[in-house]
């Protein structure tokens, strides 16, 4: 067994409700996995396998904790119990799973450390706002706006998009054209005033 030190100091400065729950699931963690590693983790007893995050515990003043890294994934949890692990906030020992379940999830949290992290779901493009009929209509008497905004980025064009079709009056909607068909015509982004402030 790989004991720091470090937890035995801190599961004997805890409350006498907390000690017995933090040492069960400590034991359950070396008995699950014999080559489990101990260590501090932003001032809690954390447990890694590999190198890799498993689970950290904790005592406060009323209650206990037991937070598995990838938590959702090994036990359904509710909101609610999300900040507080994924068992809630723990009186006495009994409140943990009993021990075959607990060294289950405890292996289930070594599998997956040991497949790595979690490949991050692709972000969904966001599609391009249409050019309204008026905006495309401006552009079109302007061949050097309507090519220059052509050729600029997505997110560039989104912004004049969003700023023309936020207008909220139809002569403020026609101003705000007029003023993006010159700044369009001399390739200026919609935020140029700001970017070049923040250029000096």
């Amino acid at each position: 067994m790989r004991m720091d030190p470090r937890i035995d100091d801190y599961i004997a400065r805890q409350a006498d409700f907390a000690r017995p729950i933090l040492e069960r699931i400590r034991a359950a963690f070396h008995a699950a996995l014999p080559d489990v590693e101990e260590g501090i983790r932003w001032g809690m007893p954390s447990f890694s396998y590999g190198g890799r995050p498993l689970a950290n515990m904790a005592a406060f003043k009323a209650h206990a904790t037991l937070s598995f890294w990838r938590g959702g994934e090994i036990v359904e949890e509710s909101p609610s119990e999300r900040a507080m692990g994924q068992f809630g906030r723990m009186t006495e020992p009994d409140d943990l799973p009993v021990e075959p379940e607990l060294l289950r999830m405890i292996r289930d949290a070594a599998a997956l450390a040991e497949q790595g992290a979690p490949a991050r779901p692709k972000k969904r493009p966001v599609p391009e706002p249409a050019i309204p009929d008026d905006l495309s209509a401006a552009l079109a008497l302007r061949p050097r706006a309507a090519e220059t905004f052509a050729a600029f980025s997505p997110a560039c064009r989104r912004d004049y998009l969003e700023w023309i079709v936020e207008a909220k009056r139809p002569e403020t909607r026609a101003r705000r054209i007029a003023e993006a068909v010159g700044w369009i015509a001399e390739g200026k982004s919609r935020n140029w005033k700001y970017e070049r402030k923040s250029s000096r």
